[in-house]
């Protein structure tokens, strides 16, 4: 993630304050206490990357891509949190993490 963007996005939380959060971050929890399986990744290979991609996410598809499977857990995090307008800088409010890897990765929240 480009220091840019995380700027940005300590700013915008830094300005909200600590008593209000993005409507995206509520809509993220809504949606895992409603689809309590999480968000299923199939990853494969192309060329020098790892490509995931959502397999059950009920409003389209999140796809991304990294070198190595580190760095692609951060990715899908992040673009899980994009996929719900959510700034970067609330991750941990967020509390998505990797539930299971079993030739897919499954995504839920805290």
């Amino acid at each position: 993630m480009s220091a840019k963007k995380v700027l940005k996005d300590w700013l915008f939380k830094a300005y909200l304050g600590k008593g209000v959060v993005p409507v995206g971050l509520v809509e993220l929890h809504r949606y895992f206490a409603h689809n309590r399986e999480g968000i299923n990744f199939f990853f494969h290979k192309e060329d020098d990357y790892i490509v995931a991609k959502s397999s059950n996410f009920r409003y389209g598809s999140i796809i991304t891509f990294a070198q190595t499977k580190e760095e692609l857990d951060e990715k899908i995090q992040d673009a899980i949190l994009t996929a719900f307008g959510v700034p970067s800088s609330y991750s941990q409010e967020a509390g998505i993490h990797k539930v299971s890897q079993d030739g897919e990765l499954v995504y839920a929240s805290a």
